[in-house]
């Protein structure tokens, strides 16, 4: 579909297939819905979503959970609820969802998104 040129959207593009492209970037990998699923309607910390991941038998590394995080919080579906402020080491992340619902209206015009 884009062999040789960069994908790109065109100028015109509405804001609203922007968001529902991060979106879909951001819920691509199975890993990442496994993540959603462990946080749920409560929080985790980095450690506790790790620990489920690794038990649901993911073969993953903490940089490479760190990244599928940073992936979902830069798309708005999770975000830090707080820190775990142990040991004298950095504080761990709790992460809670930000987003529990996509919903496309695919009548919605220009003017209405702007309100």
């Amino acid at each position: 579909m884009c062999d040789n040129i960069p994908c790109k959207p065109p100028d015109n593009v509405p804001p609203k297939w922007l968001r529902l492209r991060n979106f879909v970037r951001a819920l691509r990998f199975p890993t990442r819905w496994l993540i959603i699923e462990c946080i749920g309607e409560g929080k985790k910390s980095t450690k506790e979503i790790y620990d489920y991941l690794i038990k649901t038998g993911e073969k993953l590394t903490k940089s490479g959970l760190y990244y599928h995080l940073s992936e979902l919080k830069n798309a708005g579906i999770i975000e830090v609820a707080e820190y775990i402020e142990e040991g004298g080491g950095a504080p761990e992340k709790v992460w809670k969802l930000k987003t529990k619902k996509i919903v496309i209206d695919l009548l919605e015009t220009r003017r209405q998104m702007i309100k």
